[in-house]
C-alpha cells in the first residue's frame, strides 16, 4: 500500500498496476503435472498472452526462453486443452 501511494504521489490519475505473480512453473513442469506431452502443450499454449498468464523465461540453458506459467496461465492451458479435445472428437 505504501508503495501505491508513494507511486501515486508521483504520478497523479495514473492507475499503476502492481504484479501479484509470485510464482510461476515451467511448461516441461506443467506438461508434467498434467500428463501431456510438452511439445503438444506449447503448440496450444503459443496462442496465450502474459494477460492469460503465460510468463517466458530466461537463463544460461534457455537464452532463447522457455514458456511459463502462473497459476492463471495453468487454468488457461486447462481452458485450452478442454476447448481442443472438445472440438477434435
Amino acid at each position: 500500500m505504501e508503495l501505491a501511494r508513494a507511486v501515486d504521489r508521483h504520478h497523479r490519475g495514473l492507475t499503476v498496476h502492481i504484479n501479484k505473480v509470485h510464482s510461476v512453473r515451467t511448461l516441461a513442469l506443467v506438461a508434467r503435472e498434467l500428463g501431456e506431452d510438452a511439445e503438444w502443450l506449447a503448440d496450444l499454449a503459443s496462442e496465450l498472452e502474459p494477460e492469460d498468464g503465460l510468463i517466458w523465461v530466461y537463463d544460461p540453458e534457455h537464452q532463447d526462453g522457455t514458456m511459463g506459467f502462473s497459476e492463471f496461465g495453468i487454468e488457461s492451458l486447462r481452458n485450452l486443452i478442454d476447448i481442443h479435445r472438445s472440438t477434435t472428437k
